[in-house]
């Protein structure tokens, strides 16, 4: 978790819900086609870097 959730312990992001593996967006007025495209771009990136 990081800046909003950074200030919250163990036991509070449990509570709300917030694990280690959730990814938390924050997109503005983009249209949703190019943010998939985005989105999609950079997960088949960190799949490749990965093996």
């Amino acid at each position: 978790a990081s800046t909003t959730h950074l200030q919250l312990g163990p036991e509070q992001l449990a509570a709300a819900g917030v694990t280690e593996d959730m990814i938390r967006l924050s997109v503005g007025l983009e249209d949703p086609e190019d943010i998939i495209a985005d989105l999609d771009r950079a997960l088949r990136a960190a799949r490749k870097g990965g093996r």
